[in-house]
């Protein structure tokens, strides 16, 4: 059996932020599984593009490579938007499985929706009669469609996109993904299965207890409007309690100069501390060493960052738009608000106050997420 997997980016594409990290990890443990069981080197195999935000990757177009075992072969992109158009990649997915080979299962993977990448490769799979599985990675919710390129997204999902995702298996990560789905689309089967996540080893998370007089909170994800951040600083501005908050991640340098526009507006300024962009192998320890993760999100369908903060024994406070909110109200490690002035105020409140459970938290969440979100348990639902 092949998997081809058809992705619109592929680290070391990091810009695009979790997505990045979920499927390269996902393709590399099954990449892992399959040498495990003596299957060919290309039983798994990436089909991406060049795509880096407004930049492309330093990589020979059309040749495979390894990436971190991985089988990859990335294509120019004639588009630098979001549509990330390429012929060369949908040329050789068409090559690939046209005629398909005698007696080998062919299975493409698709991951994310609305670029002409998973669009156009859908259509081959389904033309060809392929068996498809489709990881929407939040594209298919009613944020996501009636976000940007809105009535675009209407009217492909009339003329083709409805019917093409009928023919898909569909992996959702979380049931409130699932639900936001099924909404919009009825699929062949849909099954949810957690994201992989690139969390340190165990002797690597060491818990810290913050000492300070202040409350360290810290934001750190790709900065952009459907991450809350205007609402947080609304709510921000009312608490009496000394607090600070770092805010870690990168995005269009016009937004996030407007929100530092409005923190100073609101004269919290000082309070913020923009770290920018943080490395995999600095961001862990910086999250170690604050009070209090935050994310008021208007649409996440996971959030790695949040496994990531729990994995160093930080609480988290996320909205219930959040993919992962139900797990952390199961689990108590930590506060889910709804997205109101209000009910976001009386967390933040909550989770100041309750310093025991916090402790309680940073001494044990390590070891569940590890439990939770182990590679060996997700791989083989996978």
């Amino acid at each position: 059996m092949k998997i081809i997997h058809i992705t619109a980016s592929y680290k070391p594409a990091y810009t695009y932020g979790g997505p990045i990290q979920s499927v390269g990890k996902l393709c590399e443990a099954l990449q892992k599984t399959v040498a495990e069981h003596g299957e060919p080197e290309n039983s798994i195999m990436v089909l991406t593009t060049s795509a880096n935000g407004n930049h492309e990757l330093n990589v020979q177009s059309g040749k495979p490579v390894l990436v971190d075992d991985v089988l990859v072969t990335y294509f120019k992109r004639w588009t630098k938007d979001h549509s990330h158009l390429s012929p060369g990649l949908l040329w050789r997915l068409w090559r690939a499985v046209n005629p398909q080979p005698d007696n080998e299962k062919i299975i493409i993977h698709i991951h994310a929706w609305w670029n002409l990448v998973s669009v156009l490769s859908c259509l081959i799979a389904v033309l060809q009669k392929m068996t498809i599985v489709l990881s929407p990675r939040g594209m298919l919710t009613s944020y996501s469609q009636n976000n940007r390129n809105s009535t675009a997204k209407i009217i492909i999902h009339k003329l083709i996109g409805k019917r093409l995702l009928e023919k898909c298996h569909i992996h959702a990560t979380s049931e409130q993904e699932k639900l936001e789905i099924l909404k919009i689309v009825k699929p062949k089967s849909i099954h949810v299965i957690a994201n992989l996540v690139n969390i340190p080893k165990a002797e690597e998370c060491k818990s810290k207890s913050v000492d300070s007089n202040l409350f360290k909170l810290i934001f750190l994800s790709r900065i952009e409007e459907k991450k809350g951040l205007e609402f947080l600083f609304d709510v921000l501005s009312l608490l009496e309690f000394p607090w600070s908050l770092t805010i870690a991640g990168g995005g269009e340098e016009t937004y996030i100069e407007s929100l530092k526009l409005k923190a100073k507006v609101l004269e919290i300024q000082q309070q913020i501390d923009w770290v920018g962009p943080i490395g995999n192998e600095n961001k862990f320890e910086l999250m170690s060493v604050h009070d209090l993760f935050v994310l008021t999100s208007f649409n996440e369908n996971f959030a790695n960052v949040v496994v990531e903060s729990l994995s160093v024994g930080t609480p988290v406070l996320i909205s219930k738009q959040v993919g992962l909110s139900d797990y952390v109200q199961h689990k108590n490690l930590g506060w889910v608000c709804e997205l109101t002035t209000q009910s976001t105020l009386n967390q933040l409140n909550a989770s100041y106050l309750d310093s025991n459970k916090r402790e309680i938290i940073r001494n044990s969440a390590s070891t569940v997420v590890r439990t939770d979100f182990s590679d060996q348990v997700l791989v083989r639902k996978y």
